[in-house]
């Protein structure tokens, strides 16, 4: 008989978690809400600026102040999801955790706000690794890039839809207030919803080889220890994208876009927050298209094609942001066109990179592996970048830290993930045998 490292791994049907579609609309509105009070206070960072008496290092310090702490709370709140259950971690760090949104609309003074909005992230934090890792469980490879952009999509989509109307709410007395107690309210109602609808399917639970294995047989694997979670950095394809996620400039996009374009070219508030509409459609076609294409360009070369169609974000990212941040324009309609097409591109990443960091892990090891990937490292990059631009903005300006976070860095970006294509389908391979070993050592435990 063959040795099992060189026995071909047959695909099979995909397979169909039941409910998958509903139990993702619970996700994705959970993810919605806490991505809503984020770019609340980016979009009305000029009134917080008016409000408080604070410059414009205060947003770097605020965006950076929630990255870091998300980077120690998000393991944590996997390893909970781990201790307990990934539902109850939801409800309460994404859902009642809204409460101190509320809390940090009474702020009176930006310490107050800093606090407050830094314990507000760090239950938001639970968030992208928990539900990134249960899109996993619920949807086989073939559909991930799909569900993927979907939640991402539909999230960006709704968030652009009402980000004119939060930048409307710089008409109000206090507006960036009454923002936060709206969000926070309805959070805490979401995280209601969530725990009286929502079904978590067990790790494991779309995998070809592992479905149709109990649950108990599915969770021996899935406690998580200091080694197994070491043993992350051993996968040369992970390492490749945690670099590639320090060099991704264009998160400041979404911190410093509107403040950016009422400093460097003049536009009110509400004129600038305009943008967020174009940024935000074209970020959902953006995942949609990158989900689609991802999952084509897998079927035609699993070796090359996730890589080529993430690399080419990259380098069309850079493109746009070129000729949208560098040269002005006496409209605001042009601005919102290289926004939109800045949107699509980044749009791109979420539905390549998630799903490529589930193909290369082993189920019980994909939350870990985004509490690296996004908690942590993610976190470093954009506390990073906004402590750079907030206070480099001051200094050299916000077109110039744009030029070179937007454009020459994200030209690196792209040309280093060229290494993916010598360790991405073998990675991949890998965790595909791993998981047939596992189905024939469940079968007959005496093999």
């Amino acid at each position: 008989m063959p040795e099992l490292s060189q026995r071909p791994v047959t695909p099979k049907a995909e397979v169909q978690v039941e409910g998958r579609w509903r139990q993702l609309s619970l996700l994705g509105g959970t993810m919605l809400v806490d991505s809503t009070e984020t770019s609340l206070v980016n979009s009305l960072f000029p009134l917080i600026r008016q409000s408080l008496g604070v410059s414009l290092g205060a947003l770097g310090i605020l965006t950076a102040a929630a990255k870091i702490v998300g980077a120690f709370t998000g393991p944590f709140w996997v390893w909970a999801a781990q201790r307990w259950s990934r539902k109850s971690v939801l409800v309460v760090a994404t859902g009642l955790w809204g409460v101190w949104g509320v809390a940090a609309g009474f702020s009176q003074n930006f310490t107050q706000l800093l606090v407050l909005y830094t314990v507000l992230a760090a239950g938001y934090a639970a968030a992208n690794p928990i539900i990134t890792e249960l899109i996993g469980d619920l949807f086989g490879g073939s559909s991930r890039g799909r569900a993927v952009g979907v939640v991402y999509g539909a999230v960006s989509l709704v968030t652009a839809v009402i980000g004119p109307l939060k930048g409307q709410l710089a008409g109000v007395d206090d507006g960036w207030r009454w923002g936060l107690w709206g969000v926070g309210v309805f959070n805490i109602l979401l995280g209601l919803a969530l725990w009286a609808g929502f079904r978590d399917p067990g790790r494991g639970a779309a995998e070809e080889q592992l479905a149709d294995l109990d649950r108990a047989t599915r969770d021996a694997q899935a406690k998580l220890t200091w080694t197994k979670a070491l043993s992350l950095l051993k996968i040369r394809s992970l390492v490749i994208l945690l670099v590639s996620r320090l060099l991704s400039g264009h998160l400041l996009v979404g911190t410093f876009g509107v403040v950016f374009l009422v400093d460097v070219y003049g536009f009110s508030t509400q004129k600038a927050s305009i943008v967020l509409l174009p940024f935000g459609v074209g970020y959902f076609l953006g995942t949609l298209l990158g989900g689609v294409a991802v999952d084509r360009a897998t079927r035609r070369s699993p070796r090359h094609g996730p890589v080529a169609v993430l690399q080419a974000a990259q380098f069309a990212f850079a493109l746009f942001a070129y000729f949208g941040t560098q040269f002005g324009y006496d409209s605001i309609a042009l601005f919102c066109v290289f926004f939109a097409l800045m949107g699509a591109t980044q749009g791109i990443n979420p539905s390549v990179n998630r799903p490529m960091v589930m193909a290369i892990t082993p189920p019980e090891l994909r939350g870990a592996a985004f509490a690296l990937y996004v908690s942590i490292v993610e976190a470093i990059a954009w506390a990073a970048y906004s402590l750079a631009a907030g206070f480099l903005g001051d200094a050299v300006g916000l077109r110039t830290v744009f030029l070179w976070a937007l454009v020459v860095l994200m030209l690196i970006n792209g040309a280093y993930l060229t290494l993916l294509h010598r360790s991405y389908a073998d990675d991949v391979t890998r965790v595909q045998r791993e998981l047939h070993a596992r189905r024939e050592q469940a079968l007959d435990p005496t093999a």
